[in-house]
């Protein structure tokens, strides 16, 4: 009789422990997806869809259910997406795409939003921010210069909304900086922003001070002018106070900032110039008065894979921001082995890690970073550096 009740009393915790973490045969991981389906990001928005989809496949699970929902460009549309998939049951979404699209989503608290952006100022209690964000980037570069004992390093941000998230960015990776600039992105003060931190001008006229020393001197005429020709071929005289720069920009702005350092006699040939925000942008291989560049970013021989395998299957190239969606997919599938997925508030709080093809997901306290590589752009080649 006692072990009649053992084995009921067994069977009922069993179906107790299926029924509260929903654990049974039926029941699916639903995961709704908030990107733009319609609107000049369609395409962006369809790409993201596809690397979900891909994502199942690589799992090679049933149990997983994607509902995507269109946001536009819209916050409210947004929002009303995000009520839709509440009626559906949907506890964890994968998306905004966008910053500007997370405004109201607080309205829907039983929710939580892995949103694209990699923005993490000013977010609703509810939405994490997935995306490759300053923290992670500046945890990278930290340690660039701690095993280069780099000692001076100064770091460049412009003027725009961003540049206070890059400030709280430096407190918490903790990465030593000896002095941080904001700089004007209109050309003209911009370049004058830089001749200022470089002391162009006192190099320039040491420079001028010591052609001028050299012709007065009383040295043998031949030497005079074998050194007066070497001196002409310089630009200044005198060292700047940093070993290493960092440019939080990128694209062309970021090239016109490295090219008013290049003015002022200063080049990635005598200083570690790195940078943020790169996606190995091909481009930047053929200039190389801008090289050597490094810069934290994702694992490339994963995206290279990743593309690889995406052209393959959807006859196109996948955009910066499928890998991360392919990733997020394996993540929710991952944390509902161990997890109730519809305890949202709890899901992101404790300390977890989670190997994506981007590289590591450190997840603690409703906050995602991410565990870097770090490349180097040089001859026309991109370097994995660690």
């Amino acid at each position: 009789m006692f072990k009649i009740f053992k084995i009921i009393f067994v069977s009922a915790i069993i179906v107790l422990f299926i029924s509260k973490f929903g654990l049974t045969n039926e029941e699916k991981i639903k995961i709704g997806l908030l990107v733009p389906m319609s609107g000049e990001k369609n395409k962006l928005g369809q790409s993201i869809i596809k690397s979900t989809r891909l994502a199942l496949k690589d799992i090679g699970t049933d149990k997983i259910e994607i509902y995507p929902k269109d946001t536009g460009l819209d916050p409210n549309k947004t929002l009303q997406s995000a009520f839709e998939l509440k009626k559906l049951g949907v506890k964890i979404i994968i998306g905004p795409v966008f910053f500007e699209n997370v405004e109201y989503l607080n309205e829907v608290n039983d929710i939580i939003f892995l949103s694209l952006t990699n923005k993490i100022d000013s977010l609703p209690s509810n939405v994490i921010s997935s995306g490759v964000n300053s923290v992670s980037q500046l945890n990278a570069i930290k340690k660039f210069t701690e095993l280069n004992e780099l000692k001076r390093t100064i770091l460049l941000t412009p003027d725009l909304n961003y540049k206070n998230e890059i400030k709280k960015a430096i407190k918490k990776s903790k990465l030593k900086i000896s002095k941080h600039y904001i700089y004007d992105i209109e050309p003209t003060k911009l370049t004058k922003q830089i001749e200022e931190i470089t002391n162009y001008k006192i190099r320039k006229q040491n420079l001028a001070d010591e052609i001028k020393r050299v012709e007065l001197s009383d040295i043998d005429e031949a030497i005079k002018k074998k050194r007066i020709e070497k001196l002409n071929k310089r630009y200044t005289i005198g060292n700047v106070n940093f070993d290493s720069l960092i440019i939080s920009d990128f694209d062309e702005s970021l090239k016109s900032v490295i090219t008013s350092f290049l003015y002022t006699d200063v080049s990635p040939e005598d200083k570690y110039f790195i940078t943020l925000n790169q996606w190995f942008d091909e481009s930047m291989l053929s200039e190389n008065s801008i090289q050597p560049l490094y810069y934290p970013s994702i694992n490339k021989k994963n995206l290279d894979s990743f593309s690889k395998k995406f052209s393959k299957s959807y006859d196109e190239k996948p955009n910066h921001l499928s890998l991360l969606s392919y990733d997020l997919i394996g993540l929710i599938y991952y944390l509902s082995l161990k997890n109730d997925l519809s305890d949202t508030k709890s899901l992101f709080k404790k300390q977890n890690s989670f190997k994506g093809k981007i590289g590591v997901f450190d997840i603690k306290d409703n906050k995602i970073n991410h565990r870097l590589n770090f490349y180097q752009i040089q001859n026309g080649s991109f370097k994995e550096i660690f």
